[in-house]
């Protein structure tokens, strides 16, 4: 099974928490109660959400966190981005010369399809959405298209029943 990691999971948390009042400065400790997630991982990812520019700090007395940019403008492909490695379903589908049966693979075109797909899914969903403020308008067309494609791609693997 793919899955992000439970560190991604809270920090899309968090930033849902931000994206409901986007003009309002949070707290680490503020958020950390919010969400119940421990004050140590919050202060954590919220300094990785900042390197990746996702969230803007202000220091002081008064500061705290807020969304860097408007949440309809964050994608789930630059969340995970700030947090995990790049999504890829295989080896050969994060980059070429991963794999040293590459050169005589029939798969692994599908796989790279079947991973790019996803990965243009991630970029048309957005924080706004994650979040429940602006309701997803579309079921993905896009990746379902690229997966009718890739699954009637001579070559494929298919596994079936269970």
């Amino acid at each position: 099974m793919v899955r992000i990691s439970r560190l991604t999971d809270y920090a899309t948390v968090l930033l849902a928490v931000l994206a409901v009042q986007p003009e309002r400065l949070q707290t680490a400790a503020a958020l950390a109660e919010q969400t119940h997630v421990a004050a140590p991982t919050v202060s954590k990812l919220l300094k990785q959400l900042q390197r990746a520019g996702l969230v803007a700090s202000t220091r002081g007395l008064h500061g705290g966190y807020q969304l860097a940019r408007p949440a309809a403008q964050i994608s789930a492909a630059a969340i995970l981005d700030a947090l995990e490695d790049p999504v890829a379903l295989t080896d050969c589908a994060a980059a070429h010369g991963h794999c040293e049966i590459e050169p005589t693979c029939r798969v692994g075109r599908t796989w790279q399809r079947l991973n790019l797909a996803i990965r243009r899914s991630l970029g048309d969903v957005n924080l706004a959405q994650l979040a429940g403020i602006d309701p997803i308008q579309s079921h993905l067309p896009a990746l379902e298209r690229e997966v009718k494609a890739a699954m009637s791609s001579p070559g494929l693997l298919r596994i079936t029943g269970a």
